[in-house]
């Protein structure tokens, strides 16, 4: 029966957008079974996407609103479902997507067996072909980057999508933070995920890093750059947070970058362009990149641009001048949802056209 429970889990995880696809070796179903409890994996399954009132959840489990109450408030502080709060008014509980949701949750509660049934889980759960055509996260330039102001759209440039939230909160990064716990850290800062509104409502109510104000935010992107991080927002226009990523544990830069042609598989609207005749060979450019894009060649940087993802880091950094962002072709350029509600829509039915579904 607690095996039922679990698989009717996996399958309710799976049809989130986000998906929760089958393994051979089943290490999927021991990452449910080692954070949720049966009671808890049998709640869960009554939940949906858009919160809803405990007593509305009640009826659909037999059991009393304030039993649901309780044990959705428990696993809310547990990282299993989401919970928002506005205005005063009573809690809203609905369910997560495994990822980007409760493994990401799950920083504070990391222990070296589950970060190595979740190094197992990525091959299977990062499907390229579904991120090619609907991703959970796009890259944007660092803004040092880009000296040419005027073809910059919004959502494209950091600093004004950071400018134009109202509450800001400060995480640790889960792939830093779980590299750095079985001996594999790079070293690079650790509190570096920024996250707004909502997310960072439930974010400060379980604990799970710090309220910032605006000026603190900003220097976030600077030092972001100053370490080699790559920015990497929510697939939308109005985004929910933005990730400072490196390619050495960052578990979507790291599949990324195994891919032969990494440009034809993130969002982003810029790639790298390099003149040699002016390079200085100094090779900054090379230990900047995460993908591997650039090389030097007898002293001069060569450009691999089909594995240039445009996060603009080897640039900031180019002594000479002889590298830019250019904007790509508007037809290589991927379309960026209005908010996380169409960017989700999007990803449930690519999920569907490419018949992702757990038998």
């Amino acid at each position: 029966m607690k095996n039922d429970i679990y698989e009717k889990l996996a399958r309710h995880l799976d049809a989130l957008p986000g998906g929760f696809p089958a393994t051979e070796s089943g290490v999927e179903m021991r990452i449910l079974r080692r954070l949720f409890t049966p009671e808890e994996a049998a709640l869960a399954v009554h939940l949906t996407l858009m919160p809803k009132k405990p007593e509305a959840i009640a009826r659909r489990t037999g059991l009393s609103p304030e039993e649901v109450s309780a044990r959705l408030e428990g696993m809310a502080q547990k990282g299993l479902i989401f919970r928002m709060e506005k205005g005063g008014k009573p809690a809203l509980y609905g369910a997560s997507q495994y990822v980007i949701g409760i493994w990401e949750y799950q920083v504070n509660n990391l222990d070296p067996e589950l970060i190595e049934e979740m190094n197992q889980y990525i091959p299977t759960l990062m499907n390229l072909e579904t991120w090619k055509k609907a991703p959970q996260l796009r890259t944007i330039p660092v803004g040092r980057s880009l000296t040419v102001q005027r073809d910059i759209l919004p959502h494209e440039d950091a600093e004004a999508l950071v400018r134009a939230q109202e509450k800001f909160l400060l995480a640790p990064c889960i792939c830093r933070r779980e590299h750095t716990m079985v001996g594999k850290g790079c070293g690079k800062p650790e509190e570096t995920c920024l996250v707004f509104g909502i997310g960072a409502d439930y974010y400060e109510r379980n604990g799970i890093g710090r309220l910032i104000d605006l000026e603190e935010a900003l220097e976030i992107l600077k030092k972001a750059d100053e370490a080699g991080l790559v920015l990497q927002p929510s697939n939308a226009k109005d985004v929910v947070n933005i990730c400072c990523c490196c390619g050495c544990c960052c578990q979507v830069l790291k599949t990324i970058k195994r891919h032969p042609h990494p440009a034809s598989v993130v969002s982003t609207p810029y790639v790298v362009a390099a003149d040699p005749d002016t390079c200085e060979g100094c090779g900054t450019c090379v230990d900047r990149c995460q993908m591997e894009a650039l090389t030097l060649k007898e002293d001069k940087v060569s450009l691999q641009a089909d594995r240039c993802i445009g996060c603009g880091l080897c640039v900031t950094t180019c002594p000479s001048g002889s590298l830019s962002l250019v904007r790509k072709p508007k037809q290589a350029q991927q379309n960026v949802p209005k908010n996380m509600i169409m960017s989700l829509l999007h990803l449930k039915k690519v999920r569907h056209k490419l018949g992702a579904k757990r038998p």
